[in-house]
């Protein structure tokens, strides 16, 4: 009878011994799911919230390059005077990005750099291997002119030691000592390689033709 007992008895430990550890187990593995972040619910509810928020922000994103510039003056509201000394102010490293990336598009052109200064546009490339260097010119220069005011002078090189020329100047003021010769000492480099010329005589024309207009 005891020792009927004593085996009932064991049993009946080893019983709860097992459940004990079974359930412990399975309390183990929700905690470490739990505490790596592979709870089912709480990656969809971060997984759907990620997805709205790309989605709102591609919404933004269209909405600003979908709009219109519009404005309206009468010549009573403009102040011709000071209008006269109005220069149109522009981001240059936002124009050197957009001539750069314009040109690059083309067939053929591996690298491309443009500096933008007060006046001028300085734009050194590969030229491609299968096009006339002439062409090439005419290529990069145009896309400049294209995408700038008429009073910005365009200059461009196929020459390798252009990048580094222009590239020493992307740090400087224009009101700085050394910067007028250092500019001019690499245009007149630049001129020595092929501009484009029936670009360059179009745009010299129209620009003496605006400036004769404003005299």
């Amino acid at each position: 009878m005891n020792t009927k007992k004593f085996i009932l008895s064991s049993l009946f430990a080893s019983t709860l011994v097992v459940s004990g550890c079974a359930t412990g187990n399975q309390g183990g593995h929700d905690m470490e799911r739990t505490l790596n972040g592979n709870d089912g619910n709480h990656n969809l509810q971060g997984d759907n919230a990620r997805d709205e928020f790309q989605a709102d922000e591609k919404d933004a994103d269209q909405e600003i390059t979908s709009r219109l510039g519009y404005v309206k003056y009468s010549k009573d509201e403009i102040d011709m005077e000071a209008e006269s000394n109005h220069y149109v102010a522009m981001d240059r490293w936002e124009m050197a990005d957009t001539i750069t990336r314009m040109i690059i598009r083309y067939d053929g052109f591996e690298e491309v750099a443009t500096l933008v200064t007060d006046k001028e546009v300085l734009i050194a490339y590969n030229k491609p291997e299968n096009m006339e260097r002439e062409k090439a010119a005419t290529i990069a220069r145009k896309t400049g002119l294209s995408l700038l005011p008429r009073f910005y002078d365009v200059y461009v090189s196929d020459q390798s030691v252009t990048f580094r020329d222009i590239q020493s100047l992307q740090n400087s003021l224009t009101i700085d000592d050394e910067y007028d010769n250092t500019l001019n000492s690499i245009i007149e480099e630049m001129k020595k390689t092929p501009q484009g010329e029936e670009v360059y005589e179009e745009h010299t024309t129209e620009k003496e033709e605006a400036e004769n207009m404003n005299r």
